[in-house]
């Protein structure tokens, strides 16, 4: 069911690869909430998924750009004000790559030269989608900025490795940002700390599996679903939320303030 919630808002949405992305859903949501928007990713990304096939769905413009590049992103920008036909009321960051982890470096045995690509692709680049807006002045009054995070960033998990400290860097800069945009324009800049999803990146991360079973006996709503997340960030965006800025938003069934449950306990106690 539609609200309308975003009706004559425009924005900007990072990382749509394909139809199991949660910015997928955020797009296609959106779009149903009456929003317009553009869609952007990485070159090669886009080669690998099928954002063409969202944006013919959502009437959105799709314009490349690498999110660590303040060239490509001010092109982002200009274009995206010119094809929506003015100023940006949101944007999705849901960017996350870690060279060590999709190639089996252990903790121990980090490259370092790809630990710093972790940390500018997934942290570094939503400081640099801001302060491109903000020096272009491409943000309405009242926007609203999202990025996607993880519990990680606070909690060891095995196998999560560098982009641990990435979602770490992430959640401080909307922290930062989100004073400095507040105090200037009443933009509102949050993080959303979802739960395991099973995207195409999350697969990808070894015993993905195990631990997604973990955390949904773990949360008391049990795991949130990519189209659960996609209708909280249309929230975040809409004017119902103009207040909540500088928060790091938990949207895991409650599983980052529960220590212990039932089914959990049971299993452990059979052994």
């Amino acid at each position: 069911m539609a609200y309308n919630l975003l009706k004559g808002k425009r924005g900007i949405i990072f990382g749509a690869l394909d139809e199991n992305s949660i910015a997928w859903k955020v797009a296609q949501r959106a779009h149903e909430e009456g929003a317009l928007f553009t869609l952007t990713n990485a070159p090669i990304a886009m080669r690998m998924g099928e954002i063409n096939k969202l944006a013919e769905e959502c009437k959105a413009a799709v314009i490349p750009a690498d999110a660590t590049s303040i060239e490509d992103l001010e092109n982002l920008f200009d274009k995206s004000v010119e094809v929506l036909g003015g100023k940006i009321d949101f944007i999705l960051h849901s960017i996350g790559m870690s060279p060590n982890v999709r190639k089996g470096r252990s903790y121990g045995d980090l490259n370092y030269e790809w630990f710093l690509k972790s940390l500018d692709v997934s942290g570094l680049s939503f400081h640099k989608v801001m302060q491109v807006a903000e020096k272009k002045g491409v943000l309405n009054n009242h926007a609203s900025i999202l990025a996607l995070t993880y519990i990680a960033s606070q909690r060891t998990f095995p196998d999560y490795s560098d982009m641990a400290e990435a979602k770490s860097v992430l959640e401080s800069i909307a922290r930062s940002y989100g004073y400095r945009l507040g105090r200037s324009q009443k933009v509102r800049v949050n993080t959303v700390s979802q739960s395991p999803t099973m995207t195409t990146a999350g697969k990808g991360i070894a015993g993905f599996g195990a631990f997604y079973n973990f955390a949904d006996k773990m949360s008391p709503l049990g795991n949130a679903s990519a189209d659960d997340c996609a209708a909280y960030c249309i929230t975040l965006f809409s004017d119902l939320t103009r207040h909540v800025t500088m928060q790091n938003l938990f949207h895991d069934g409650g599983f980052s303030s529960t220590g212990m449950t039932e089914e959990v306990m049971e299993i452990f106690s059979k052994q």
